[in-house]
């Protein structure tokens, strides 16, 4: 039988699908080269903005260690991984932790000094840092903030302190509690004190809370219950890098 030739409007057809092809297969090698944070498959590095998956990216560090580590070193976070922690409880173990300490003029402190965390939350605290908290100090009171406060992250307990079930994010420190923070003029902002009021303060409260929702597995705040009435629980449960978290 003979061979059946296109006829020239199919060869055009052809040919135009080829050129489009090759048009969004350059679109998208730009897109993935301008805008890795859009897209689930490519490397997270800490100096990109945030995007729909980087949460997700910075709770699946928590099986990348080294990586994990060699980000916030180069955002000059924290310095060194911190000596294993833990205790005779075996669900009490940090063997991820690093200590942040602030490096350089801009760099913002964490008070009280000397705060430990899993690396999965330190890198997202670099994040929460640069992209929400800055800006909405900036936005709502004209200046920078210095000082982030924080009631700790290590703590070998079970979910609010009861003798058993579940254990705590804090039990890993894949959890930190920030109570306040502390802008450039010395004013003070607080999760208990200012949350229930109007104003800037509370808007700037909501605001980096929201913000933090983007970043972390799970967000509690002081609509979620009277428990953290004073604090803003930010953790990277193993869940997060799923795509399942909470926020409240």
């Amino acid at each position: 039988m003979p061979r059946r030739r296109l006829r020239p409007g199919r060869w055009i057809a052809v040919i135009l699908l080829l050129a489009a092809a090759y048009v969004g297969w350059r679109e998208y090698r730009r897109m993935v080269r301008e805008h890795p944070e859009r897209f689930p498959w490519t490397e997270l590095h800490l100096a990109d903005p945030i995007g729909p998956f980087t949460g997700r990216k910075l709770a699946g560090l928590a099986s990348e260690p080294r990586r994990c580590i060699a980000l916030l070193g180069e955002a000059g976070l924290a310095e060194a991984a911190s000596p294993t922690l833990g205790s005779g409880e075996p669900n009490c173990r940090v063997e991820d932790g690093v200590e942040i300490r602030p490096e350089g003029p801009a760099a913002i402190d964490y008070a009280p000094p000397g705060l430990i965390t899993a690396c999965p939350v330190a890198a997202a605290l670099a994040l929460w840092e640069r992209e929400t908290v800055q800006p909405a100090a900036r936005r709502r009171f004209g200046q920078a903030v210095t000082a982030i406060n924080h009631a700790g992250s290590f703590s070998c307990r079970r979910l609010y302190g009861r003798s058993s079930g579940a254990f705590s994010e804090h039990a890993t420190a894949d959890a930190v509690d920030i109570t306040g923070f502390r802008l450039s003029d010395g004013t003070r902002v607080s999760v208990l004190a200012d949350w229930r009021g109007g104003g800037d303060k509370a808007a700037f409260l909501r605001e980096v809370r929201d913000g933090a929702c983007d970043l972390f597995a799970t967000v509690l705040s002081p609509d979620y219950n009277a428990a953290h009435a004073d604090h803003f629980h930010l953790d990277q449960a193993e869940r997060g890098a799923m795509g399942w978290g909470g926020c409240r």
